[in-house]
């Protein structure tokens, strides 16, 4: 009986897992900017593989299966925000042009296109008011 549920779980975890790993990757192909495919993959990606760990730690019943399973949990939800950010950053200091309907940006008059210079929220009211810089925020390549 017990063995009949625990079979049932491992095959709704897997298969969530699937469905959520399946997104992750619509979302990278159909979605129009790096931060929105970015945030796609890392959210859903994440967690398609956590319910599979998830999966395998119900199906081998194991301590060190469990364990390793939890590792790997962990680790993908401690590294996957990390490298989004990292590369959302990036991609905003390059120059990385947004959806046109994005509606905002909250690091426009924080970030100085000329020395990628990011300011932070602990500067007085006066340097606040004044812009970071007077180019626009999308810098298109020269490429021809």
């Amino acid at each position: 009986m017990t063995e009949t549920i625990v079979n049932w779980l491992v095959a709704i975890f897997m298969l969530s897992s699937g469905a959520f790993s399946l997104l992750a990757a619509v979302g990278i192909l159909r979605l129009p900017d790096l931060l929105t495919r970015m945030h796609a993959s890392t959210k859903a990606g994440a967690l398609g593989v956590a319910l599979m760990m998830v999966a395998a730690m119900l199906h081998f019943n194991d301590l060190v299966v469990m364990a390793k399973a939890m590792a790997v949990i962990l680790f993908i939800f401690i590294t996957a925000p990390v490298a989004a950010h990292a590369i959302g950053r990036a991609g905003y200091f390059i120059g990385v042009p947004i959806w046109v309907k994005t509606i905002k940006d909250e690091l426009y008059s924080h970030y100085d296109a000329d020395t990628h210079r990011l300011r932070s929220g602990l500067e007085t009211e006066e340097e606040l008011s004044k812009p970071a810089k007077d180019k626009p925020r999308i810098r298109m390549s020269s490429k021809k």
